[in-house]
């Protein structure tokens, strides 16, 4: 099988023909999904600090380590 090179003219002009088709979300659309993230990230973090925070407790009342 013999390689398919592009130019890199047509390459550019069928970069710019596909990024054309691309639906680019709203500046609100992307600072509303930035909040997003960061508010369910937070709480993520939260629950995985909770839950090991829990468990390390429960680990040192098994073993008897506990005060």
């Amino acid at each position: 099988m013999a390689s398919k090179t592009t130019n890199p003219f047509t390459f550019l002009q069928q970069v710019r023909s596909e990024t054309a088709k691309v639906t680019w979300p709203s500046r609100r659309e992307t600072l509303i999904s930035t909040v997003m993230v960061l508010v369910f990230a937070a709480l993520a973090a939260l629950f995985f600090f909770a839950a090991d925070q829990l468990m390390s407790w429960v680990i040192e009342m098994i073993l008897g380590l506990g005060v």
